[in-house]
């Protein structure tokens, strides 16, 4: 499975979900649909999702998801990135080209007035689990490794910052004021 094809998996996770929107709800769907795939994808998958993760590894997509969650730790920016990619392919690259334009998604202005945070978790454990679903074992032990990029220390300052947050990321501040 190439990256090509793993967003045509989360797609059509996302054309299955009741709520698109619900990064559990896709994570659940893309679960069920990789787990009727060949082993080899499943595996595959895995090194595919782990390299979106980690192409996402950025300072600004870290201060937006601050922002929108009202804080964020180390795995609070793992369930966040897992919930972006379950919004699937336009969405992801969208905000990891430019995080302060999560604020002009409507499922964000939702979560905003609502006061829910986002995140996806079980987006993290799409591969895993429907390796399980589909052999009974684990996948194996030694998966490939990704590089991660290092984080922009142009953006090493304190996300509780407020008007240094609201100077780099105006509209998202502007949807979660303090």
């Amino acid at each position: 499975m190439d990256k090509q094809q793993f967003w045509q998996l989360i797609e059509a996770a996302r054309d299955q979900a009741a709520n698109p929107d619900d990064g559990e709800v896709v994570a659940r769907e893309a679960t069920l649909l990789l787990a009727s795939r060949p082993v080899e994808e499943i595996v595959a998958a895995e090194q595919v999702l782990w390299g979106l993760v980690a192409d996402s590894r950025t300072n600004p997509l870290w201060a937006a998801a601050y922002i929108a969650n009202g804080g964020c730790s180390d795995d609070g920016f793992d369930y966040f990135r897992g919930w972006l990619i379950a919004q699937g392919r336009e969405v992801y690259e969208c905000v990891v080209a430019d995080p302060d334009a999560l604020a002009e998604l409507s499922v964000v202005q939702t979560a905003a007035a609502d006061g829910v945070e986002l995140e996806g978790e079980d987006m993290l454990g799409i591969a895993w689990n429907a390796h399980v679903s589909a052999t009974g074992d684990q996948p194996p032990a030694n998966p490939a490794t990704i590089p991660c990029r290092g984080l922009d220390p142009t953006w090493n300052f304190d996300f509780d910052d407020h008007d240094e947050m609201t100077r780099r990321l105006p509209r998202l501040s502007a949807l979660y004021p303090e």
